[in-house]
């Protein structure tokens, strides 16, 4: 006889507890000031200017949700990070990719508290509620924000973008335009891996000059070039392979539309047209980041959505597409592909 538990529905239905307390260790720089090192609570606590009651309850709990190891027992014991906190959330690592959890403890978790009025509503629940202005508007109009909009959403894309550049072939092209490209990465990561490449960054002004900064310090811009563009007035600049990684689930069907005609009308005959998502599965049962990222853009934007694979070949097929990939990239990205 079958016996059920409340087991999952209660890990899912609290699972704000252990989300906040890796957002809020995150946001401490907790992973970033252990660094290498070993130290005992009080030296955290110290370190860390928390009050006495979050020793040793806070670091405990990151070593039992796996986040921290600790050498010892009682208040002698040494917390250090662990492999993956190391390489991933301490902010000296090469590989850090905590920028979007930060904007995630300082931004979208509050919002997501008005999930419920989101889904009545269909209204956005971000910024938009308190200073009538878009979320983009206001990002943009703070340096300091777009920065750290663009570092989180570079961080979150490395993998996505790296593993995209390794396995897409680019023997048949020479020229690539990256739509939205914000820092450069994407565009950096295949001219670094396809010598013969020469590649566009197109954003706005503000984002095209934090991506002049990257790329030249990357030493590519003989081959990366950061181009104002406004993808929604201008004509893309014309390239064998179009990139929009991340930046088409951002709109309503009908700008998505826009876009997608944008990018059909810059490449030649034989072009790509790549989108890098966290494409829902077309039976939509299974990947359920890319369920959650849908809600997350009506909570940042109302009518902006996700979409499946399936969605992205109907879409382009109705502008004259002919043909169509869908490339796995490790989780739930997949990079989907449209040829002209």
């Amino acid at each position: 006889m079958l016996t059920l538990s409340p087991g999952r529905i209660m890990e899912v239905g609290m699972g704000f507890w252990p989300a906040k307390t890796l957002l809020s260790a995150l946001e401490l720089g907790l992973f970033t000031t252990l660094g290498g090192n070993a130290m005992t609570g009080g030296e955290l606590q110290r370190a860390l200017g928390l009050h006495a009651r979050a020793n040793p309850d806070f670091f405990d709990t990151l070593v039992a949700l796996r986040f921290l190891e600790r050498d010892g027992d009682g208040p002698a014991g040494r917390y250090r990070n662990t492999l993956e906190t190391a390489t991933f959330l301490d902010r000296n690592s090469p590989e850090f990719m905590g920028g979007f959890l930060e904007m995630c403890s300082l931004r979208l978790y509050r919002f997501w508290g008005d999930l419920s009025e989101g889904l009545r509503t269909g209204n956005a629940q971000n910024e938009i509620k308190h200073t009538g202005a878009p979320m983009f508007a206001e990002l943009y109009s703070k340096p300091e924000r777009l920065e750290q909009f663009m570092d989180a959403m570079a961080g979150i894309s490395a993998g996505n973008f790296r593993a995209f550049a390794e396995q897409f072939d680019f023997s048949r092209y020479h020229t690539l335009c990256d739509v939205g490209g914000a820092t450069g990465q994407l565009s950096m990561f295949v001219a670094k891996w396809h010598a013969h490449m020469k590649c566009v960054s197109g954003d706005l002004p503000e984002a095209t000059r934090i991506a002049e900064q990257r790329i030249a310090a990357a030493g590519l811009s003989n081959r990366v070039t950061a181009r104002a563009i406004d993808f929604f007035r201008d004509p893309l600049p014309k390239a064998d392979v179009i990139t929009m990684g991340m930046i088409l689930h951002d709109w309503n069907l009908e700008k998505k539309m826009h876009l997608i005609h944008a990018a059909y009308d810059a490449l030649p005959p034989g072009g790509a047209f790549v989108v890098i998502e966290n494409l829902i599965d077309d039976a939509r049962r299974e990947n359920a980041f890319g369920l959650m990222m849908s809600l997350n853009m009506l909570v940042e934007f109302g009518d902006a959505f996700d979409f499946t694979g399936a969605d992205f070949k109907e879409w382009c097929r109705s502008v004259g597409f002919k043909t169509f990939d869908v490339i796995p990239l490790g989780g739930p990205a997949s990079a989907g592909v449209a040829y002209k």
